[in-house]
């Protein structure tokens, strides 16, 4: 079935509890009417789920499984609110009530829309056929986070209750003074409402993923909207778009009011201090943040001279910053000692330091900070509005205890990409959080911590989006203007639901308060990269590396767009620049291998460089994506011995990257067919379906297993499986949804076509792909074993040669 609006299975969703029609056929007689009603309210044809069939529908006794999670995609959902209907053990409540709640909350248009009246309405229509207990009724009404609005069917006279029928012998005494027919009116006049409103909604989002704000870098606004009006005009039409990006946003000039702070010298022997020393020094840099006029590097960025020997001109140029700020932090008992310094970086002069001593205590401890950074301004005469002020010297927390537990959060947050870091921080917030319920900031962090779990795939439930949904909404119930919850909705939207109209609208609201904010200029470039707006994905990431240098996760994804982009001169940098940031990064050693062959092509100096002496028991004794890269470069120059020495010596079992799932067999399968070996291929295919058919049930919702898993099939032969499967993978996570991930999908439909022979299919993919930004190179198809068998077919060949010239 199809709805009206694109991307929803139904317009509408019938829940109801079984034994509400069982009876009498209530519910069946209700929707039959309802359908009548439709077809002469609407001009199209309005689709409508209802399990009419107790034998073979889905009984409260079932799981919940992929077919009801997409019909619950609908645009209005309907419940017959009964006597019976709001219990928490009913299936109906907990997976189609309770489900299709959260889910409108989190999808593009909300479940609470504005009509065009301009009222507001909710997708949830209930259709009530009881007075309800009052128990059930504040059931309905906690869940909905209000009361309960809904279409009365019951008819009611002394001692009865009990649904109004079509047919109602008696209808002039029933005490509501409702008739069926015009009930069922209103449900269908009200289901016309909220679709219309949807239709227009959708019609204006596709208008969406354009920008309409400039990226700030100090000069004057006006002057910066027409440059970059012009340049997002000439990005389409003119190679000299490149020279008119640099008027925008110009490298290597800092700007009047840069400042970095580097890391505070903990002056205590108490290690346990450096907490709290890493946590002072990071909001006294949050403090310089909130004042627009100045450009503040972030943490990760100043982290890299914690154990320096360079100068501070040194360090000012790899900053590219004015000033330097510098400090320590000193703490006996209850006494606390801290020393600031203000530097010209560039003449290396003093400008201003102070010592400050203390007491312990929360309000000399963010009185402080706001006191430091507010002579900071003076000094370097930056005017601060009454809005800074109040911002810097608000106070997140009274609680000191929760203060100090909220900083080692903060240490672990930002320590790693491993799971049990996160788990750590998250352990943490939650304490904080019990001291002190009211912290805000602490939520928000709480949320960043599940949300780096899930984007890691440390933990892919939908408990965990939930569970961040719940701590971002809190931060705002105590604090509705805090950017830190913007920031957090943004990514939100961004990991958990792709979902980039919202996560836009989030992000921009904090770079309009904060113009230089590192992570929001991060996110949005990433944001509209997965929209497929390249060259508005190039300048936000560009910023974010020219204010925050230092950090090897923006000079990589900066890096990995040009990459994509196919401008391999400006990926290179950028991926030496993040080499030179964490070479100790193992995961992304994968990329600029890959780098190489796409520009030599050929292996030699990807191989020089996985086995290089200061990487090479790194990546043969601990990264599994490396090890992939390894066997993909003696895959490509025949070594297929080699290969399975790798793979059988590894001790991996699973080559796992966030866009594609590999198991191990799959890699024997692919190389024991290049050495003709069948019957070896075959076994590999096959064990690699059995765990991909048993993993997939537990992940019904990844689409990268229904891509590895009809490769399997093809590898297998099984033609008619392996085409659904990989097609299916690719109308899960379109190219057109997600320009980032979606290519991977269509490469493996690509290569699906191969296996069975399918030539002018898999070229065909390979066009596209080629025709558009990802991963796919001439040189990568010119040496991948995969793509032999249609290289001496004369499509491919002018596909070739059509792109090598680009």
């Amino acid at each position: 079935m199809a709805s009206i609006v694109p991307g929803y299975e139904y317009d509408i969703f019938i829940s109801y509890r079984q034994k509400d029609n069982r009876h009498d056929g209530w519910v069946t007689e209700f929707v039959n009417n309802l359908k009548g009603e439709l077809e002469s309210t609407f001009k199209e044809e309005v689709t409508v789920y209802f399990d009419v069939n107790p034998e073979n529908g889905l009984l409260e006794t079932h799981n919940v499984d992929a077919s009801l999670k997409d019909k619950l995609r609908c645009l209005v959902f309907v419940p017959i609110i009964s006597n019976s209907y709001c219990d928490i053990k009913s299936f109906a409540w907990q997976h189609e009530f309770c489900t299709f709640n959260r889910f409108a909350s989190e999808d593009r248009f909300g479940r609470d829309i504005k009509l065009g009246t301009g009222n507001i309405t909710s997708r949830i229509l209930p259709v009530k056929i009881h007075d309800l207990d009052s128990e059930d009724n504040a059931l309905l009404e906690e869940e909905l986070g209000g009361v309960l609005r809904s279409i009365e069917f019951i008819y009611k006279t002394p001692g009865v209750n009990r649904p109004l029928r079509a047919d109602e012998e008696h209808p002039q005494d029933n005490l509501n003074k409702t008739y069926y027919r015009d009930q069922i009116n209103k449900v269908a006049n009200a289901v016309k409402d909220i679709i219309t409103a949807l239709k227009k909604a959708d019609q204006s989002e596709r208008k969406i993923i354009e920008p309409a704000r400039e990226i700030r870098t100090g000069v004057k606004n006006q002057k910066i909207k027409l440059v970059v009006a012009i340049g997002l005009a000439l990005a389409i039409l003119l190679p000299g778009f490149l020279v008119v990006r640099k008027l925008v946003m110009p490298s290597g000039v800092p700007v009047e009011r840069s400042i970095a702070v580097l890391p505070f010298r903990n002056l205590s022997n108490d290690t346990a201090q450096i907490y709290f020393c890493d946590g002072f020094m990071e909001e006294l840099l949050s403090s310089l943040q909130k004042v627009k006029s100045f450009e503040v590097r972030s943490r990760t960025s100043s982290e890299q001279y914690r154990e320096t020997n360079k100068s501070i001109p040194a360090i000012g140029n790899e900053l590219n910053v004015n000033y330097l700020v510098e400090g320590s932090v000193g703490r006996e008992g209850n006494n606390l000692k801290i020393w600031v310094q203000l530097i010209d970086a560039k003449a290396d002069k003093h400008l201003w330091s102070d010592e400050y001593q203390r007491e312990m205590t929360i309000e000399q401890i963010f009185s402080l900070q706001s006191e430091i950074a507010g002579a900071i301004a003076a000094e370097l005469k930056a005017v601060l509005t009454p809005e800074e002020i109040q911002k810097i010297e608000k106070r997140p927390t009274e609680n000191l205890e929760a203060y100090n537990l909220y900083l080692q959060g903060n240490y672990y947050l930002n320590k790693s990409y491993d799971s049990q870091d996160y788990n750590k921080s998250i352990q943490l917030y939650e304490k904080v959080i019990e001291l002190d319920p009211g912290f805000a900031l602490a939520y928000t962090r709480l949320a960043m911590s599940y949300l780096s779990q899930y984007w890691f795939y440390h933990n892919r439930g939908s408990e965990i989006l939930q569970k961040c949904r719940v701590a971002i909404d809190k931060a705002f119930e105590i604090d509705p203007e805090l950017l830190e919850a913007h920031l957090a909705m943004g990514v939100y939207y961004y990991h958990g639901f792709n979902d980039y109209p919202k996560a836009l609208k989030h992000l921009e609201l904090v770079l309009e308060e904060q113009p230089g904010n590192i992570e929001a200029l991060y996110y949005e470039g990433c944001v509209y990269r997965r929209a497929g707006n390249w060259e508005i994905s190039k300048l936000f990431l560009v910023k974010a590396s020219e204010l925050d240098p230092k950090s090897a996760s923006i000079s990589f994804n900066t890096g990995e767009t040009f990459d994509l982009m196919r401008n391999y001169q400006e990926a290179l940098r950028y991926y030496e620049l993040t080499l030179s940031n964490n070479p100790d990064w193992t995961y992304f050693y994968k990329d600029l291998a890959e780098l190489y062959i796409r520009i030599d092509g050929n292996t030699v100096r990807a191989r020089d460089f996985m086995l290089d002496e200061t990487r090479r028991d790194k990546v043969l004794n601990k990264d599994s994506l490396s090890l992939e890269v390894l066997v993909l470069i003696d895959t490509y120059d025949g070594n297929y011995e080699e290969a399975l020495k790798i793979l059988s010596q590894s001790g991996v079992n699973i080559f796992e990257a966030q866009w594609y799932y590999r198991p191990r067999d799959l890699y024997y399968a692919r190389i024991y067919g290049l050495m003709r070996k069948p019957e070896l291929a075959r076994a590999y295919y096959d064990s690699t379906r059995l765990l991909i058919e048993k993993r997939i049930i537990g992940f019904p919702e990844d689409q990268r297993l229904y891509s590895t898993l009809g490769i399997a099939y093809a590898g297998l032969g099984w033609e008619a499986k392996a085409i659904s499967y990989g097609a299916k993978a690719v109308k899960m996570l379109p190219v057109e949804k997600e320009a980032y991930k979606g290519v991977y999908l269509v490469e493996d439909l690509a290569y699906i076509y191969v296996l069975l022979g399918k030539y002018p299919e898999a070229i065909a993919k390979l066009d596209y792909l080629l025709s558009i930004p990802g991963p796919l190179s001439v040189n990568i198809l010119s040496l991948d074993p995969r793509w032999a068998p249609i290289r001496d077919i004369p499509e491919y060949k002018r596909m070739v040669e059509k792109y090598s010239d680009k």
